[in-house]
């Protein structure tokens, strides 16, 4: 996964459709997430939604994975899959979320919280939703993958978070997982140089606690290792002359959810 696949224009213009129906479908969950509904539950919606605006789920057996939605509700920190466990109040669950359409993937993540949450992991939340606008901030002609990294991670760490080191962001494209790899730590100045035409799915995974993390026996799901609380954003983002692009949204669950934000707004494409 070395050679980095640069996209034309045109070819950003059909990404940011496949983008725009993740968007939109973490939307209309978002509507959904409340105490006492069950994570299958959100699947099927999930699934339904895409399959009719004339797109496949992009996970759905993508590696074998059995569901349209990976949901990691609290300790779990991505790949949790869909079951009939209810929600409860107090509850964060970060929904990540493929589409395939058009001959292009779009993949974003959002961690959603349930009823009412404490201070401190409403904190995780804005913290780690911030950081990563400050990644894609750094996204830019004449930096490397490295700058990104370091900008998540001195941002997190800072306010004593742990911040995942074994998962990843990734270019993305006619593939879900493309070069480069996107870590979430680093060091400025290192890593490939960032170009025009790269495409990629920036999103910090982090931690309330200790940054170590382990896998459950089912061979998906990754929780924390001090079954502490841990956060999940994820955007699609384009380099187009020079700058950063989004080419997907979080509007429709800030519209759901009566939230009101201006973090997109430098990075509209």
């Amino acid at each position: 996964m070395s050679k980095v696949n640069l996209k034309s224009i045109e070819e950003i213009e059909l990404m940011a459709e496949s983008a725009l129906l993740v968007s939109k479908t973490l939307g209309m969950l978002a509507a959904e997430i409340k105490p006492g509904i069950n994570t299958l539950y959100l699947d099927n919606l999930a699934e339904a939604f895409i399959r009719d605006h004339n797109a496949k789920p992009g996970f759905l057996g993508l590696y074998d994975f059995p569901n349209t939605l990976c949901v990691s509700p609290n300790e779990q920190v991505v790949h949790g899959i869909p079951n009939e466990t209810l929600l409860k109040e107090g509850d964060i669950i970060s929904i990540d979320c493929g589409v395939f359409k058009n001959g292009f993937y779009g993949d974003h993540a959002y961690t959603f919280f349930v009823g009412e949450i404490n201070y401190k992991t409403k904190k995780l939340l804005d913290i780690t939703k911030q950081s990563l606008y400050n990644g894609i901030n750094k996204f830019r002609k004449g930096n490397r993958i490295g700058d990104i990294g370091y900008e998540i991670q001195s941002y997190c760490e800072s306010n004593g978070y742990g911040v995942v080191r074994e998962l990843v962001g990734h270019g993305i494209g006619i593939s879900m997982h493309e070069a480069p790899e996107v870590p979430n730590y680093g060091k400025r100045g290192k890593g490939k140089k960032i170009e025009n035409g790269m495409v990629l799915a920036i999103e910090p995974m982090i931690n309330m606690g200790s940054h170590k993390i382990k896998q459950l026996e089912d061979g998906w799901t990754i929780i924390t290792e001090d079954g502490l609380p841990s956060a999940h954003f994820e955007h699609n983002v384009a380099l187009i002359d020079g700058k950063p692009k989004l080419l997907s949204t979080f509007k429709y669950i800030e519209e759901a959810l009566g939230i009101k934000s201006n973090q997109e707004l430098p990075f509209k494409l």
